[in-house]
């Protein structure tokens, strides 16, 4: 399989890092290829309509398949096929990328009480669960790829695992050019709009919930 190839150029909403791996190539050989890495500058805005809670909220790390999560750069050039572009990778791999993104939006807030990683031993109320099924950059029968990312989520009782809400969420964010840097501006856009969407969702669910059943 051979990847599409790549035409970085400089974008302000993406840091740009060009490294050389040794022991880096599609084939599996040893020559050495220049990588550029990208890392989407996550400015997702909260909405003032959110609700303001007095709950706590732990999101654990999100699960992803293999081939998902991978730092290499997805691309779907026609149904049913996956490639990745050459000399070109993400900073962090997406789930990462998806855990801080909601995060940072959850913190910047101002709307909830206390948030954290659930790594972070936090006693929370709920937890939010994510699960990445798609992190690709899509052509979709066009000419021109779209950044496309596919979250299932889950808010949980922390106390009793009960199950409060569960959602799908998908945002497809047209590149408007098929170079590798253009590419990875939509997903800067992608990843906040996704990212604002699933904040919104845990905070009104978890308040609606919160309303019926005071918390211990």
């Amino acid at each position: 399989m051979t990847p599409l190839p790549s035409t970085p150029v400089a974008r302000a909403a993406t840091l740009v890092l060009l490294l050389a791996l040794a022991g880096c190539s599609v084939l599996g050989g040893t020559q050495r290829d220049p990588v550029t890495l990208y890392s989407p500058q996550l400015a997702a805005q909260a909405d003032p309509s959110w609700p303001k809670v007095d709950w706590q909220l732990a999101i654990a790390s999100p699960s992803a398949a293999r081939v998902v999560d991978s730092a290499r750069m997805a691309v779907r050039p026609i149904p049913g096929e996956l490639q990745v572009y050459r000399g070109s990778a993400w900073a962090q791999t997406p789930t990462s990328m998806l855990e801080t993104g909601v995060l940072r939006v959850l913190e910047d807030s101002g709307k909830i009480t206390g948030v954290g990683r659930l790594a972070s031993g936090l006693r929370s109320d709920y937890r939010l669960l994510m699960d990445l099924r798609r992190f690709e950059a899509d052509y979709r029968g066009g000419p021109e790829p779209a950044a496309t990312i596919e979250v299932s989520a889950t808010l949980l009782d922390s106390h009793d695992q009960r199950i409060v809400a569960r959602r799908t969420f998908t945002r497809v964010q047209p590149a408007g050019a098929s170079d590798v840097a253009t590419v990875a501006n939509a997903f800067d856009q992608a990843l906040a709009s996704i990212s604002a969407e699933i904040t919104g969702w845990a905070l009104v669910q978890g308040q609606s919930d919160a309303a019926t059943r005071p918390r211990p």
